[in-house]
């Protein structure tokens, strides 16, 4: 396993709710994992997209970060019912139409193609295009927010009875569940 790995969360499905994830902590004192274009990049490499064809920018950074934001936002309105600010789901669109990405089949496996020029606005086209699927998709009444506390990550609920409560039972449902027992033993 690549050891750069251990700075992210990767266990989510939903590529947009894994982008969100790189700000961990929302409700308690952040912690940010793109805190540097170098640490962007890391997180396209360890999610398939390749190196990038350029070094990164801040600029790159800060509208990585207002997409995850964005998502963030939308996707948290849509788990607890709240109604979507406009001006979030039409950056969401705007970042959307911004890509060109595609998938195509390559020894038998998936490959992001994305254009060399336009490769981080194409890639942030595809992250955007997963959070529109998820959603305005199907899955947008099983689209939940984490109940750890600390947490508040967003995934979707592929449990039978639609009752899952946390984004991953083994990151933070074995946490939660340590703090409920250490805090009854007091």
């Amino acid at each position: 396993m690549d050891r750069r790995a251990s700075q992210f969360r990767l266990d989510n499905p939903v590529l947009a709710f894994r982008f969100t994830a790189t700000l961990v902590d929302r409700s308690g004192e952040a912690v940010e994992r793109l805190a540097t274009p170098s640490s962007l990049a890391t997180w396209f490499e360890l999610n398939g997209f390749g190196t990038p064809p350029r070094e990164l920018t801040e600029g790159d950074l800060l509208r990585a970060r207002e997409l995850r934001e964005v998502i963030h936002r939308i996707g948290t309105a849509t788990a607890t019912g709240g109604e979507l600010d406009p001006a979030d789901v039409e950056r969401l669109n705007e970042f959307s139409v911004g890509g060109a990405g595609h998938l195509t089949l390559e020894h038998g496996r998936a490959t992001w193609c994305l254009p060399p020029r336009r490769w981080v606005d194409s890639l942030f086209g595809v992250i955007a295009d997963d959070a529109v699927r998820v959603l305005g998709g199907q899955s947008r009444t099983r689209v939940r927010v984490c109940a750890r506390p600390e947490c508040h990550g967003l995934f979707v609920d592929t449990s039978r009875a639609g009752t899952r409560r946390w984004c991953s039972m083994n990151y933070c449902g074995n946490r939660q569940k340590k703090q409920n027992l250490r805090a009854s033993a007091r």
